[in-house]
């Protein structure tokens, strides 16, 4: 049931994504006021509370215009008819899978969605988001969208056919860093350094080879070339993972992620 206690902005949903949106409104001026949070959970409840003090916390949702749809995409429809005939105007949904279409049914007119698709890194202000229009959204509507979602990192617009794509690669990508990470411990214990040293090296690698890459303004291709000198040891290196196909596994792995993105959205 929703309330008759307005809210700015409406946060429906406090697991990680959701929290970490709240974090990044906060830290980047959002007054504590603004932001409502609705969680059915009561030990998360307890710590939303906690960590975001000042912020109302609370089982019903308030009325609010401007809501983000942060719930799981299982609860999606019944979050969505909640808010069905309540004041909003606006909805961004974080939920993967489920279309702006469906969204748009269960809400009703005249409410605006978006559609957005984040990653994992937004929990620390360093994600990637793609946004995509539903029928209804305006220019005005995708800004909103952004300056919400450019708290916790950098967005990028989209068709939303193309969000599937994005859900396989930059959505399920840290997972794929992750194991190269776990791979590059392993491997560095097993030339004989010890696992702590292994584990500072490889995050430490993995950590400036991605702000070089982002902050040199070069490719990856020229990045590699830099680092490979002829007869070398990272030539030695790379050999063996052209041997092993570990690029075209990367690449399969992201047309896999892809295409269950696409199940799950039929489904």
């Amino acid at each position: 049931m929703v309330t008759t206690v307005a809210a700015k902005l409406l946060v429906l949903g406090g697991g990680n994504m959701g929290s970490a949106l709240v974090r990044g409104l906060l830290q980047s001026g959002w007054d504590k006021d603004d932001v409502t949070i609705t969680e059915a959970r009561e030990q998360r409840r307890a710590e939303l509370t906690v960590e975001f003090p000042g912020v109302v916390v609370t089982t019903d949702p308030p009325r609010a215009e401007e809501v983000v749809l942060a719930v799981k995409p299982v609860d999606a429809e019944g979050a969505c008819r909640e808010l069905a005939g309540s004041a909003v105007t606006r909805v961004l949904s974080i939920m993967a899978g489920v279309t702006t279409a469906h969204l748009e049914a269960w809400l009703g007119p005249p409410t605006a969605v978006v559609r957005a698709m984040p990653n994992t890194p937004a929990t620390v202000g360093a994600g990637v988001a793609a946004i995509a229009a539903g029928s209804s959204a305006g220019a005005a509507d995708l800004a909103w969208a952004e300056g919400i979602l450019r708290a916790v990192g950098e967005v990028v617009r989209v068709p939303e056919a193309d969000l599937d794509a994005v859900t396989g690669l930059s959505g399920s990508g840290p997972a794929y860093v992750f194991l190269v990470a776990e791979a590059l411990i392993a491997a560095g214990t097993e030339a004989g350094l010890p696992p702590a040293t292994s584990r500072t090296l490889a995050t430490a690698t993995l950590a400036g080879a991605a702000r070089l890459l982002v902050e040199s303004g070069e490719g990856p291709e020229r990045l590699r070339a830099n680092v490979t000198s002829p007869g070398g040891t990272t030539e030695a290196g790379l050999a063996v993972l052209d041997a092993r196909k570990v690029r075209e596994a990367f690449v399969d792995a992201v047309l896999a992620a892809t295409e269950r993105s696409r199940q799950l959205g039929d489904g």
